[in-house]
């Protein structure tokens, strides 16, 4: 009876010690939903975004959610990686496109809003069909006329990121 118990208790062990093996193997392949953890930091150490603000972060990878370079890293890394990245501005939010940056009439803000430089505005655009709202910073005011950046913040921007994979959810 005890040889039984024996050879049971070790059949257990074999079992467990192959599925921490499976659990360890599983890599993060495009399609996966995983959940994260992040700090963003420009090239100066000034940390521009973190998942410590909002708790981790998930999202189905290669869905377009995140930056493309911060999607491509995590491709092939295993539960409790962790991983540092720096993403030049072409695989983060992209550079400054000059062609985002608009003039308009100081009358469209309405009387209630006096623009200032640096102030963000959310602007309603119409996309597909769609109003979506973006953060439109405003550039400059001279006079009546306002210049607005409709550029994501970080563009054109060198970002480092230190990554943490908590999980991940298989397609």
């Amino acid at each position: 009876m005890l040889q039984i118990i024996l050879l049971s208790l070790e059949l257990v062990g074999l079992q467990n010690r192959y599925a921490s093996k499976d659990n360890a193997m599983k890599k993060v392949q495009a399609g996966d939903h995983v959940i994260i953890e992040y700090e963003g930091m420009l090239e100066d150490d000034v940390i521009v975004e973190s998942s410590s603000d909002n708790g981790p972060c998930e999202f189905e990878v290669g869905a377009g959610f995140m930056p493309p370079g911060f999607e491509k890293a995590l491709i092939g890394m295993v539960e409790g990686e962790e991983k540092s990245v720096i993403l030049p501005p072409a695989e983060a939010f992209g550079y400054k496109d000059n062609k985002l940056l608009h003039t308009v009439r100081r009358d469209v803000f309405g009387k209630n809003i006096e623009p200032k430089p640096g102030m963000v505005l959310g602007m309603s655009l119409e996309n597909e069909g769609k109003n979506e709202k973006i953060p439109a910073l405003v550039t400059a005011v001279n006079g009546e006329d306002v210049t607005i950046d409709f550029n994501h913040p970080l563009a054109g921007k060198t970002i480092s990121y230190k990554l943490t994979l908590k999980a991940i959810n298989k397609k």
